[in-house]
């Protein structure tokens, strides 16, 4: 049986961020970190890294703002290009 790798990746809308950190710190594979940029608000929203998503969705679910994190699973093939 051939089992495949599953990975995501996460789109970050910004703007909904208030900088609380709790995906940061939810996030086990360590693709999380804050921005040094300031959103409309004024909080550092979260940056990902780019690579090394898991999709547990572990940070999905720790983030309280509704919106501000996006979370797609898929094979690693499948991401569409930035």
């Amino acid at each position: 049986m051939a089992v495949t790798s599953k990975s995501g990746w996460v789109v970050i809308n910004a703007e909904e961020c208030k900088g609380c950190g709790l995906c940061i710190l939810a996030c086990p594979a360590g693709c999380l970190s804050f921005s040094s940029e300031f959103n409309h608000q004024g909080y550092h929203s979260f940056h990902y890294s780019g690579e090394g998503c898991r999709a547990d969705g572990l940070c999905f679910y720790a983030c309280p703002e509704p919106g501000a994190i996006t979370l797609y699973r898929s094979d690693a093939d499948a991401r569409p290009a930035a």
